[in-house]
């Protein structure tokens, strides 16, 4: 026998709490989030790496997945000045 289903209401609870947490970060990265066919994708993570250099800025795909229709969804990563 299955385990009740929780109530609908606290399920949207926690997960406004959790996206609430996850928004704000405690780190000092710079993130920003693309959905792009993957020939544009590549072209946008190439951007952010020609103009943000991994050895100064640590930049890096922090996530990534492929969604339907071939659309990349990635997470860049940077910091924000390098010193």
């Amino acid at each position: 026998m299955l385990p009740p289903k929780p109530p609908r209401s606290a399920v949207s609870r926690q997960l406004d709490k959790s996206r609430e947490i996850s928004s704000v970060r405690k780190d000092s990265f710079v993130r920003e989030t693309f959905r792009l066919q993957r020939p544009a994708a590549r072209r946008k993570a190439r951007e952010w790496f020609d103009q943000f250099p991994k050895a100064a800025y640590w930049t890096q795909v922090e996530s990534w997945r492929v969604l339907d229709g071939d659309v990349i969804e990635f997470t860049m990563r940077r910091l924000p000045t390098a010193d």
